[in-house]
């Protein structure tokens, strides 16, 4: 009888060094911690992945990698990859309907147009969307890598245009330093929350060098997302404990009619601005 994809337990999925090799594409790791949580044999593994034993084995033991794009699908399809794992390995949610209900399904969301494994992927994609925009919103923790220093990913981008930038309209979140939500950030990614509040200073200060249409604000709930949006195309991801929200899968999105994202995101970013201090 033909034996079908390996299932783990949802929680194995959860954990943080599967996580880890996930976001590191460390298919190695992922097969070894699949023998660990499931117990299957490298044979089984094989079976369920489309690939032969000895290439598991070369995988396993770190003699092979794995490029190419439809061999991460198959991976991912033949361990049945919750889509949280797919979206951390940079890969689309799943198609299939699972034993929890219906998988999402990008044909159903069109404004979820594309999954990067990280910020660092979507690198190139958010400076073009940034060269022709007209307004700019960041919500972040503290912002240096995105807008805070010289060689941050969005700042050239921000000076006025009689200095080379496109002059954006922008307004920035940035969380409080002086709040408790500092503190328990700074906790879960193992930072001193002195360090962590310099840092948030820091980005505020570099900001208010930039002369032009730039707004600074502090928050001071937790922080859950992390938004660029780009006029009507948003880049987002989630901030979680243990990791940033550049490390996260970075989802883009792009507004339309009727979708709820677009909308959701930037009802919660002009609510938290209603409740957030002005400081430049």
């Amino acid at each position: 009888m033909a034996l079908g994809p390996i299932e783990l337990e949802a929680w194995s999925w959860e954990r943080a060094e599967v996580r880890q090799a996930l976001r590191a594409r460390d298919i190695g790791a992922v097969f070894r911690y699949v023998q660990r949580y499931s117990g299957a044999s490298q044979a089984r593994i094989a079976t369920a992945v489309e690939l032969s034993q000895g290439r598991v084995n070369e995988i396993i033991n770190g003699r092979r990698e794995v490029k190419d794009l439809e061999v991460y699908e198959r991976i991912a399809d033949g361990l049945r990859m919750p889509d949280d794992a797919r979206h951390i390995l940079g890969l689309a949610a799943g198609r299939e309907k699972r034993a929890g209900g219906v998988a999402f399904d990008l044909a159903a969301f069109p404004e979820v147009v594309r999954v990067y494994s990280s910020q660092a992927s979507a690198r190139a994609e958010i400076r073009q969307h940034a060269a022709a925009a007209e307004e700019l919103d960041v919500l972040a923790v503290r912002g240096l890598g995105l807008i805070g220093l010289n060689d941050s990913l969005l700042r050239e981008y921000c000076l006025p245009r009689d200095q080379g930038g496109r002059g954006l309209r922008v307004r920035v979140l940035l969380l409080d330093p002086e709040s408790p939500a500092t503190v328990r950030r700074a906790a879960e990614i193992g930072e001193s929350a002195e360090s962590l509040a310099s840092g948030i200073r820091l980005a505020e200060a570099r900001l208010r060098e930039l002369s032009g249409d730039v707004q600074v604000y502090r928050y001071r709930q937790l922080p859950t997302w992390r938004i660029i949006r780009l006029d009507g195309t948003m880049f987002t991801g989630a901030f979680d404990a243990g990791w940033e929200g550049h490390e996260s899968a970075t989802y883009k999105v792009m507004e339309t009619p009727h979708g709820p994202f677009c909308r959701g995101f930037r009802r919660m970013f002009e609510a938290l601005l209603d409740g957030a201090e002005r400081t430049v």
